[in-house]
């Protein structure tokens, strides 16, 4: 066997805006990650796991609906041309009622339910009162990374597009994410996070962290 035949070639990984064709990949992604999610537990507040899972999901479509139709950034890390990691942001200057208009309400309220659909709405409100002197930022309202890819810094590599996202557009000060589970604080934090306020919201408590600016490249892990 030549030397040219024993190389094993690494798969080539990227950062971009995902294809459209990824969308229902980026749903389960999201499905995975947040399926235990004490907040999203909560606000559902749906004992039946079948029913909660439909709920889950409806809600996940129509976040990813609404991104995807205001031109929100959703980042996927692909591995060649398979989707390994998804993150979901929106700018703050996005007024969630307004800029989605009453199609996304009532499809949200419709699959969610009426009640679930308002805290949902409401806890968007509440963070981005704690982040007004922040000025303009992305918020990070979802991340995810394929359970097989996990532990292999594709998370890490998420983060620093995202970080390439905020140096991109010069009037955004940074990257905020409301954080429930003490291991991803520990995540965010090891990628230059730092704790804005704990806050409780709806019984749930949880970290809002914020990342300012930076315009040196970081190197992904």
């Amino acid at each position: 066997m030549s030397n040219t035949e024993e190389q094993v070639h690494a798969p080539t990984v990227g950062a971009k805006f995902i294809e459209p064709e990824d969308i229902h990949v980026a749903a389960s992604l999201l499905f995975q990650a947040y399926r235990q999610d004490p907040l999203l537990m909560q606000i559902l507040n749906e004992p039946n796991q079948s029913k909660y899972d439909a709920k889950l999901r409806a809600l996940i479509r129509q976040e990813l609906s609404r991104f995807s139709k205001s031109g929100q950034p959703i980042l996927g890390i692909y591995i060649e041309h398979n989707l390994v990691a998804v993150a979901c942001a929106f700018a703050s200057h996005c007024e969630i009622e307004k800029s989605f208009g009453w199609h996304w309400r009532l499809t949200l309220m419709m699959g969610a339910g009426v009640l679930q659909a308002k805290q949902i709405m409401e806890k968007e409100r509440a963070i981005k009162a704690h982040l007004g002197e922040m000025g303009e930022y992305y918020f990070l309202s979802f991340i995810a990374v394929d359970p097989h890819y996990q532990g292999q810094g594709y998370g890490h590599y998420l983060l620093s597009a995202l970080d390439t996202l905020v140096r991109e557009n010069d009037f955004m000060s940074g990257m905020a994410v409301f954080v429930t589970q003490g291991n991803q604080v520990n995540f965010f934090e090891e990628h230059g996070y730092h704790l804005v306020k704990e806050v409780v919201f709806r019984s749930v408590s949880g970290e809002l962290l914020f990342k300012a600016r930076t315009d040196v490249l970081e190197k992904p892990l």
